[in-house]
């Protein structure tokens, strides 16, 4: 089982062309932990941010009485991907992991797969 810093830094290393990535509370929208970002990338707003967007796909989900769950969410940038995934876990109920992609050099589809593995593994 991997903690919060070991799992956000795993996924800098394993998934080609990450530039940040965060585990974010979205109850309160705060960032538990990051890694990466920059002057380009504040990954404590980006956390803030991606709470809205969680929020309000979930109260659109109750609206429309959809009783399925999110998995991820996608945000397609002009360079970038934003990539938010809902923790399933027991005690991870409220949490995502949020983790931004260059693009040109990221493979959305093992980015996808390698933050599954990620998750499995984290202990919060």
């Amino acid at each position: 089982m991997a903690n919060t810093q070991t799992a956000l830094k795993e996924a800098m290393t394993t998934i080609e062309g990450s530039l940040g990535a965060a585990l974010v509370d979205y109850s309160s929208g705060m960032a538990l932990g990051t890694v990466g970002g920059g002057k380009d990338l504040d990954l404590t707003v980006a956390a803030a941010g991606n709470t809205d967007v969680v929020r309000a796909k979930v109260r659109t989900m109750e609206q429309l009485g959809l009783k399925d769950g999110i998995e991820d969410i996608l945000i397609t940038l002009g360079t970038q991907y934003h990539l938010i995934r809902l923790l399933k876990g027991r005690d991870s109920q409220g949490l995502f992991l949020y983790l931004a992609l260059d693009k040109n050099r990221a493979n959305l589809a093992m980015a996808r797969h390698q933050l599954r593995k990620i998750e499995a593994d984290l202990e919060v």
